[in-house]
């Protein structure tokens, strides 16, 4: 069963949410618009606000990335009531890891995971697209594997992942910026993978199982994981967990259309500080969410009484990132 160890939190009463970036390379102006408006939400509402790392991935994070990732947040006038302790970073995923098989584990026990010996190629080929995004949709070849058939194609050197048998459900909620959404897990969103086959569990399980330990009660993030949200809720409620309120922000895009990213190296903090100031860069992200007229140099904590989802709404917002470099 889930060993649910205490994280020594203060009171799980009080609203509080979580900005959680990967350290996978130095923030862009993407970054800082969703760490600033999940800020800006919970302290409009008097709550608490949590730093975590979601550093599972050992071959894109990077322990440099982490310390500096949080004085760029600090640079840009965010402060943190958890996660931030003497200059260091005090949760990461890379070190939950118990908990994270705790959560597996009482899965399984239930009888809700599953070995999946498919690989990428057998995936790509058997899997359909989702109506709605172009993901791909497992179809549950696995599920249905008798225990010699396992055990042959364990014995043949396959590693399998684990997925986690979804139900034929359809999960409702309304999203706080962009209203009611409703998924079909079967159709929709299909069997997804716990854990990886190299052992490292997957982002579904760990954000899940954070959230519910860390008491989260507001998830502010980008639109492109509102799709994720629905298998989150069901996982929450699987694990015992009340659920949290989502709110998905609009995305910054580029003139072309392109959304910001790192791959890309877009415009990112460490040439913001070079270039601008913390306040110019603030003004100008706070203009992109609609809480200001135009684009002028302002600290964080002046914006919490300008914050609103109805200013914010849900169009993607075209932003000049060069253009920011001539605002100080």
């Amino acid at each position: 069963m889930l060993q649910r160890k205490s994280l020594r939190l203060p009171n799980h009463k009080t609203p509080r949410a979580r900005f959680a970036p990967s350290p996978s390379g130095r923030m862009h102006l993407g970054n800082l618009f969703a760490a600033l408006l999940a800020w800006l939400d919970i302290r409009a509402l008097g709550g608490e606000m949590l730093l975590r790392m979601e550093d599972l991935d050992p071959d894109r994070c990077k322990p440099a990335y982490l310390d500096q990732l949080a004085d760029d947040l600090d640079w840009l006038g965010l402060d943190w009531d958890l996660g931030w302790q003497a200059g260091k970073v005090a949760y990461q995923q890379s070190h939950r890891t118990a908990q994270y098989e705790a959560a597996f584990e009482t899965l399984a026990h239930r009888g809700l995971v599953y070995p999946c010996f498919c690989t990428r190629k057998e995936l790509l080929a058997a899997s359909a697209p989702h109506a709605s995004d172009g993901a791909r949709v497992y179809n549950g070849h696995c599920r249905t594997l008798s225990a010699q058939e396992k055990t042959a194609l364990l014995e043949s050197g396959r590693r399998p992942a684990w997925r986690l048998k979804v139900p034929a459900e359809v999960i409702s909620f309304v999203d706080g910026n962009f209203g009611p959404q409703q998924q079909k897990l079967e159709s929709e969103c299909g069997d997804f993978i716990l854990r990886r086959s190299d052992g490292v569990y997957a982002y579904q399980l760990a954000v899940t199982a954070d959230d519910g330990a860390m008491g989260i009660t507001r998830v502010v993030r980008g639109w492109d994981l509102l799709s994720s949200t629905p298998r989150q809720i069901w996982l929450l409620e699987q694990l015992g967990y009340p659920v949290p309120t989502y709110c998905h922000l609009p995305l910054l895009v580029s003139p072309d259309g392109r959304r910001l990213s790192k791959r890309d190296r877009d415009l990112d903090v460490g040439v913001l500080r070079q270039k601008t100031t913390p306040e110019a860069v603030t003004g100008f992200l706070a203009h992109a969410a609609g809480l200001l007229a135009k684009p002028e140099p302002v600290h964080p904590r002046d914006l919490i009484p300008l914050f609103s989802w109805e200013k914010v709404g849900t169009q993607d917002r075209i932003v000049d990132s060069e253009a920011l470099l001539t605002h100080r």
